[in-house]
């Protein structure tokens, strides 16, 4: 955590400080130069970058979590032919490297001419992603085979038994995922550029590089003040939901 909060701490103060100081030795600013925050906002369209990275983020999170505890449940508590095999299959899949599906996924979303929409960006998470499916299938595991064997004999269908007594319990691992996903979609910045071909579409992240190399000499204060802005809701974000993140973790896995 300290490798985090020493250069987070200097982001801050950098942004803090007058544009004559950015480079300056001290870490200190002479005078606190709040004016920067709202510069940004007027010299880029900062407030609909992080609109766009917010509507990507949250549509990612959302549809991850379904498609990929659908699966999982289906991985963890059905019986059918070739289960362990298919499991295997999906697994390997995570251990490919994205680079070498970069083209052909590029080449798919172009040929249903999707690209320089915000499609390409979350609705790949419609068909799960095999490191959220291995790890709530791990956490699925953890839950009693009785409890649904009681629940089939009451006659619930499988449909049922996953989304009013599963789904409730499952709570931390669902938050973990869901707060796993937004991270990386509100980080993403490969995606993006490779996708979004319009000013008006950039996210925050493509944004911020679109700043400070598109603005003529960058002005450093209101890019850190902007950097700031980016991380702040990601931090916010996690403290809100820390109890949950750490309940999460700490019981996927854990056979009981």
């Amino acid at each position: 955590s300290i490798l985090f909060c020493l250069p987070f701490l200097w982001l801050v103060l950098t942004s803090l400080k007058p544009p004559a100081e950015v480079f300056s030795k001290s870490w200190i600013p002479s005078e606190i130069h709040t004016k920067n925050y709202s510069d940004v906002f007027s010299q880029a369209p900062v407030a609909m970058w992080l609109r766009n990275s917010l509507l990507i983020a949250v549509l990612g999170a959302a549809t991850v979590v379904a498609s990929s505890a659908f699966v999982a449940f289906g991985f963890a508590h059905l019986r059918f032919r070739g289960r362990n095999a298919l499991f295997a299959l999906v697994i390997g899949t995570y251990m490919a490297p994205a680079a070498i599906t970069m083209v052909p996924t590029f080449l798919i979303w172009n040929h249903l001419h999707l690209v320089g929409t915000y499609y390409p960006l979350w609705a790949g998470n419609l068909f799960g992603s095999a490191f959220y499916i291995f790890m709530l299938r791990q956490f699925f595991m953890t839950i009693p085979r009785d409890l649904i064997d009681a629940a089939r004999v009451d006659g619930a269908s499988f449909l049922r038994i996953f989304v009013g007594i599963l789904l409730p319990l499952m709570k931390p691992a669902l938050i973990v995922v869901a707060l796993f996903e937004f991270q990386a979609k509100w980080n993403d910045f490969m995606n993006p550029l490779i996708y979004l071909n319009k000013p008006n579409m950039y996210t925050m992240s493509l944004g911020l590089a679109s700043f400070k190399t598109d603005q003529g000499p960058p002005d450093w204060s209101l890019w850190m003040a902007a950097s700031v802005i980016f991380t702040v809701p990601m931090i916010v974000l996690f403290f809100c939901a820390q109890r949950y993140f750490l309940e999460g973790i700490a019981t996927t896995g854990v056979k009981q």
